[in-house]
């Protein structure tokens, strides 16, 4: 644990890349196997089932440090992190002398206690917070609390893992992806070319595209772009091995059992591919309003009802597969090809082809991209006829061209102290819109202004704040800003009857008082000109 601890206290303090790359592939070099395999699934998402609540850890966190809940709450107000709350208030270890253990055993003990009782649970977790010095009480906080947001991404991790083992990066990322448990895989069955076809189940990592912020004549001629509507889904791909289906998220979840309906397709798909594309509600081939997916995610079981209210289909735009063999090396052209050949023989209505926009000159393009949102769809996507379908976000072969945002002019009501870096600064803020002589809240925001602008609104909401209401602070109704989404909807769980997808502050309207907002009619005007 104590290598771990200083692993992740290095990655939290160091300010650049290269000294985060060589911490990882220093701790890849030297911790024992099994530590390795757990860091791997911490920094890829894979952590164990909570032993305890946020409430229950509190409550341990104040019997050792003998407090009140109040002064606890006050703390974690202030810290930002609940990890580095208990991390601070509890006493000094009593037991300095103890024989450290190793991550995986501190990690397995947390999972042979999930179904103990919570007495067991308590003496174990005490034990350890009094064993522990304050770097790795946050650390050994973190395994509890599940939440590792430490600065890493997945992509470090890979190349520093790629370092380590003289393996190209994009292997290394497909052979960490998938359907595996670091309790039972070792490091090198993990990291090893059989991985891959031992595990019927496991995706290739996905490609993603950066957003285009120039006009599209910059990317040369258009006869060597496709274009695609950017549609309003969950990317997924759709893997059918060894004739069994799989259905995965670009989140790695795998959500077979969440999708029933595509089991439809396990006798109409050859085996040994895989297709990359869009899993979004539609009928007879025409896509539904993203809310409607919605009413499905996170459900876990799905009724007949489900099905009828929210039927869904898999729009696929790209093969990564076929017959077995991996052609992501191919041009998109020929994937293309591949991929429509393969629909085209499935008849199946839950599989779409998501249909390539003919287009001629940039400018009729720009024409077509106006109609986005009348199709459900975000925008347009351009992707290079002769690229390859590479690993993470690449610049150069495959742009996102979003429309433009919704915008409402709004005022600042509540406030709240962020996470993290900003823990101390006042950066969640609540807005509302008129209607008549009242205020109506409608939407939550956190991000859109500089460091600069989020020290001038904490500094206002300090002398402003008219009331507490635990860490909220309600101010005067002064500060204007401008919310962008992209999309809205009804919602009934909502005082203001609508719901924004995707709010953030676009700009602070420092030229508009607060008797000049947007009202609560506006948002419902534009609830019936682009509601979904």
């Amino acid at each position: 644990m104590q290598q771990f601890s200083l692993l992740v206290h290095t990655l939290g303090t160091a300010t650049k890349t290269n000294e985060k790359l060589e911490a990882l592939a220093t701790y890849f070099t030297t911790a024992p196997t099994k530590d390795k395999v757990w860091v791997i699934a911490l920094f890829s998402g894979r952590r164990p089932k909570r032993m305890a609540s946020s409430g229950v850890l509190q409550q341990w966190c104040c019997a050792l440090a003998s407090i009140p809940d109040w002064l606890f709450l006050e703390c974690y107000h202030t810290a930002g992190d609940l990890a580095e709350t208990i991390a601070l208030l509890l006493p000094p270890p009593t037991n300095t002398t103890h024989t450290h253990k190793h991550l995986h055993e501190y990690l397995e003990q947390i999972i042979d206690l999930q179904k103990a009782d919570e007495a067991a649970k308590q003496a174990f977790v005490t034990q350890c917070w009094l064993q522990m010095n304050t770097d790795e009480r946050f650390v050994f906080n973190k395994l509890l609390t599940g939440g590792f947001r430490i600065g890493v991404s997945q992509k470090m991790m890979v190349n520093a893992l790629a370092k380590t083992m003289q393996i190209p990066a994009s292997a290394i990322a497909h052979r960490i992806s998938g359907n595996w448990n670091p309790a039972t895989t070792t490091y090198e069955n993990l990291l090893s070319a059989e991985s891959v076809t031992t595990d019927f189940s496991k995706p290739y990592p996905f490609y993603l595209a950066y957003a285009l912020e120039q006009t599209p004549e910059t990317l040369g001629s258009p006869e060597e772009w496709q274009a695609e509507w950017k549609w309003d889904g969950i990317r997924g791909q759709l893997i059918k091995r060894n004739n069994e289906l799989f259905v995965w998220s670009r989140g790695e979840e795998l959500m077979t059992d969440k999708f029933p309906e595509y089991q439809a397709l396990l006798d109409k798909l050859p085996n040994g591919i895989v297709l990359d594309g869009e899993i979004i509600p539609a009928i007879n081939g025409k896509p539904l309003p993203f809310a409607i997916l919605q009413t499905r995610i996170g459900r876990k079981n799905i009724s007949k009802k489900q099905l009828q209210d929210a039927p869904i289909a898999f729009f696929a735009y790209d093969l990564l597969e076929h017959e077995a063999q991996d052609i992501r090396h191919l041009p998109l052209a020929q994937r293309r090809l591949l991929m429509e050949n393969i629909i085209a023989n499935a008849q199946h209505p839950t599989l779409q082809i998501s249909p390539v926009i003919p287009f001629t000159n940039w400018q009729s393009l720009v024409q077509t991209r106006t109609q986005s949102r009348a199709m459900l769809a975000e925008g347009l996507m351009l992707k290079r006829k002769s690229a390859p379908y590479q690993v993470g976000r690449k610049v150069g072969d495959w742009w996102k061209w979003k429309i433009d945002a919704l915008t409402i002019d709004a005022v600042l009501i509540y406030a709240q102290k962020g996470h993290g870096r900003r823990s101390n600064l006042y950066t969640d803020y609540t807005f509302a819109v008129k209607d008549g002589d009242k205020l109506v809240s409608f939407t939550k925001a956190y991000s859109g202004l500089t460091d600069k602008e989020f020290n001038e609104v904490d500094a206002f909401v300090k002398r402003n704040a008219i009331e507490k209401f635990g860490p909220v602070r309600t101010v005067k109704p002064e500060l204007v800003f401008e919310i962008a989404f992209e999309g809205i909807a009804a919602s009934n769980r909502h005082k203001s009857g609508v719901a924004l997808r995707f709010p953030r502050m676009h700009r602070w309207r420092k030229d508009k008082k607060a008797d000049e907002i947007n009202t609560l009619q506006d948002l419902k005007n534009l609830l019936l000109t682009y509601g979904k």
